[in-house]
């Protein structure tokens, strides 16, 4: 136990100097930038409020848990030890896991599963074994990681074949820009490095963490604005940014115009 807590346990060290900056953190601009974590989740706790709370408040978890992704990546960071490297990385699995039970089209559930409830057992089941099969081989599962997320930019390009709002599709080709500059540099960093090196540049994995966790927050509010659209229509969601709506750069967020007493009843 004392091994995985030691600092340096882990098999992954990033393209910056260690302990540059401070005795006591190995890789500091990497772990102060995961601090924005702790801006950004707070926020759309709050901007996501009124569609969680007519749609459901777990969808509160999922920036719940983006705060402890931030921790756990400060941490492993600051440690570079293999206890923090396995929390940072299951932390990331199991928001995506999270995302997918309470999002995930049901058009597009597998045939033998016939409702949510099915679909977010079989999801956790295999966050479960995922989590578990991850301590056989830690170093793959930031490639696991990534593939998941292609995933979900396939069936995000399904989705948005048939959409014609325009703020929607803004949204949608701005979270897919961000997440594609955002793993640029994830890569550049881990097998570019000495290029870095020899630019004096070796901070790229610190901006992944600024660009990935806004790519979350217009990916995630594109995504609940599709479910809402679908499951609580009668609601009139629509998308608006903080701090303004005129602004060119913010962080999104869902808007309803109407009300449970504009829902037709039967």
């Amino acid at each position: 136990m004392t091994g995985v807590l030691a600092y340096e346990s882990s098999e992954l060290d990033w393209c910056e100097d260690n302990y540059k900056h401070s005795e006591h953190i190995a890789e500091y601009f990497n772990t102060m930038s995961s601090l924005f974590f702790f801006v950004i989740s707070p926020i759309m706790l709050y901007l996501l409020h009124p569609y969680a709370r007519e749609r459901n408040l777990a969808v509160h978890l999922v920036w719940i848990m983006m705060i402890f992704v931030g921790l756990f990546s400060a941490y492993f960071h600051m440690t570079l030890s293999f206890m923090g490297q396995m929390l940072d990385e299951l932390s990331i699995l199991w928001v995506i896991g999270l995302c997918y039970a309470l999002w995930f089209p049901c058009r597009l559930f597998p045939s033998f599963i016939k409702d949510r409830t099915t679909f977010s057992r079989l999801v956790m089941a295999v966050t479960v074994v995922t989590t578990l099969s991850s301590f056989v081989k830690p170093t793959a599962n930031a490639y696991v990681l990534n593939c998941f997320a292609l995933h979900i930019i396939y069936s995000l390009c399904l989705e948005m074949r048939v959409c014609t709002d325009q703020k929607a599709l803004r949204l949608c080709w701005s979270a897919v820009a961000l997440w594609v500059l955002a793993i640029s540099c994830w890569i550049s960093d881990r097998f570019g490095c000495s290029l870095w090196q020899k630019l004096n540049f070796c901070y790229l994995h610190g901006i992944w963490h600024i660009l990935i966790v806004i790519a979350a927050a217009y990916a995630s509010t594109l995504i609940a604005y599709l479910d809402a659209k679908y499951e609580i229509p009668y609601a009139l969601p629509g998308l608006q940014y903080w701090p303004s709506d005129n602004w060119l750069f913010g962080l999104p967020y869902i808007v309803l115009k109407g009300s449970t007493k504009t829902q037709k009843r039967c």
